[in-house]
């Protein structure tokens, strides 16, 4: 169910109905210390993230897992204590590297989201390679984002804010932003610097984000992502060049913690439209379109799994627009961190607590 409010949509997850697609729900015997990223190896195998910085081959036919060696400097994770840690893993087939997210630790006080890539082979990380450590380092230990999408050579992330609020305003600063760079780590020349915003540092393409945790490509090509706004305003964007998405003269709907207002209104015409807002929060993170064969009635629709909410949704998507909504999973496995999608179009998923499993979602 879902409003409008000059022109955005704001949408309440918890009046979504139950989706009458059938399904069986699996759980694999297998479990991960708050696992935050999952990609596909190949048909068989995926790749598994701890936020502890544990990374795993995990074999889907058989529930194996085998520890993978790495040195990535990544900040140490305490179970409620700071946020960060190894964050997101991408499998590109296309030059066989493992791409992560992760919290960069400078020396114990500050830190910074970071990019890398490293060789999987005979289980361990080779030829790692940082591509980007975000400027400048700060102490604060939140919002880092961040999730990984690759479109032809240009890999694409997001970088929270880290709790600084109007450091997403600022483009010499890469926190609160949507990153554009090559695999190589090089950066684009078409990029916002080089093109009408000399200003920007010349990895930013999109700014004034809050904390991204999800981004995937539409059926269109284009870059998709989900971010956390404070209490409400969780919201899906396209990432565009130049764009400024508003945080924190706008909060999509969302307020303080405390309750009180963010800025003069929810949205201001400035700052580039969003596709879809929710109110309350349901924590949004991971979102996928699905293509496969297991749902075929779901066919180039947004996946999306959120945590707080702990739901899986399907929005309906028809030639870009969203037409409709539905709750796949509510409240059954707990907070649902990532998923994948295999070749087949079966689901996986991971969960953010201690002994997390894989569930399975197929037919």
């Amino acid at each position: 169910m879902s409003f409008a409010i000059a022109d955005q949509k704001i949408s309440n997850y918890k009046k979504y109905s139950k989706t009458n697609s059938d399904y069986k729900l699996q759980k694999l015997d297998v479990s991960f210390e708050h696992p935050w990223g999952i990609t596909s190896l190949n048909n068989e195998e995926m790749i598994i993230s701890e936020k502890g910085g544990g990374l795993f081959k995990f074999n889907k036919k058989n529930a194996g897992k085998t520890q993978i060696n790495h040195n990535i400097q990544h900040v140490e994770y305490k179970p409620g204590g700071k946020q960060g840690g190894l964050l997101d893993v991408y499998f590109n087939p296309n030059d066989e590297y493992l791409y992560f997210t992760y919290s960069y630790d400078h020396d114990g006080k500050f830190s910074s989201s970071a990019i890398a890539k490293g060789k999987f082979q005979a289980n361990e990380i080779t030829d790692f390679q940082n591509l980007l450590i975000a400027t400048p380092k700060l102490k604060e230990n939140r919002h880092y984002g961040s999730r990984i999408v690759i479109k032809d050579d240009n890999l694409y992330a997001g970088f929270g804010e880290r709790g600084g609020e109007m450091i997403a305003q600022d483009p010499k600063t890469h926190p609160g932003s949507i990153i554009r760079i090559k695999t190589d780590g090089s950066v684009p020349n078409d990029n916002p610097h080089f093109k009408s915003h000399p200003d920007w540092l010349p990895e930013i393409y999109s700014i004034g984000v809050r904390n991204p945790q999800g981004i995937t490509l539409t059926p269109e090509n284009d870059v998709l992502f989900s971010s956390h706004g404070p209490k409400g305003g969780d919201h899906i964007a396209i990432a565009q060049p130049g764009a400024n998405f508003g945080w924190k003269h706008i909060s999509w709907g969302g307020s303080e913690y405390t309750g009180i207002k963010i800025g003069k209104s929810p949205f201001d015409d400035q700052f580039t439209s969003t596709k879809l807002n929710w109110v309350p929060s349901m924590a949004i993170s991971s979102v996928q379109f699905y293509f496969g064969q297991t749902f075929p009635e779901w066919q180039g629709d947004l996946i999306v799994c959120s945590l707080n909410g702990e739901s899986l949704i399907r929005l309906d998507f028809e030639e870009g627009d969203i037409v409709g909504e539905e709750v796949i999973l509510g409240g059954d496995i707990g907070r649902i961190r990532d998923f994948e999608i295999d070749q087949d179009g079966d689901i996986y998923l991971i969960t953010d607590q201690r002994k997390s499993p894989v569930w399975k979602l197929t037919r």
